[in-house]
């Protein structure tokens, strides 16, 4: 049975899986970006967790990163409007039916990249928090 953590990265995944862009987990950023642009769901740090008693819970701030990446001629346009549909699609659903607490994105840091023999990449890695809660820091 998997984790709650893994529950969620899961369900976040198979959230970012719905834009019409490229979505991947733990990849390692391929040769070629897809025209459409690529996002890569890293699971980050669930942090040091805020402990209560009683009952027993572990309430986590668990920062994933997910790196978007565009490439070609109009990659301003192309990221702005990707940044802008993975905001909306965290905004449908806050807590990912109901998997967590809350879920929101920090604004990312746009960087273009230059690549030799091609047009530069603009990418970013956004953070994003996940607040949940669990009864044991290992499921």
């Amino acid at each position: 049975m998997p984790t709650s953590r893994e529950t969620i990265l899961a369900a976040l995944h198979a959230r970012l899986s719905m834009l019409p862009v490229t979505a991947l987990r733990g990849e390692a950023l391929p040769e070629r970006v897809p025209a459409d642009g690529l996002l890569i769901l890293r699971d980050g740090e669930p942090g040091e967790p805020e402990v209560t008693l009683s009952p027993l819970a572990f309430h986590y701030q668990h920062r994933a990163e997910i790196e978007a990446v565009v490439q070609g001629s109009a990659r301003d346009a192309a990221f702005d409007t990707l940044t802008a549909s993975i905001g909306a699609a965290l905004a449908a659903d806050r807590t990912l039916g109901g998997l967590c607490d809350w879920i929101e994105a920090e604004a990312p840091r746009p960087v273009d990249l230059p690549v030799e023999g091609a047009g530069s990449l603009k990418a970013a890695v956004i953070p994003v928090v996940l607040h949940y809660s669990t009864a044991d820091p290992l499921t």
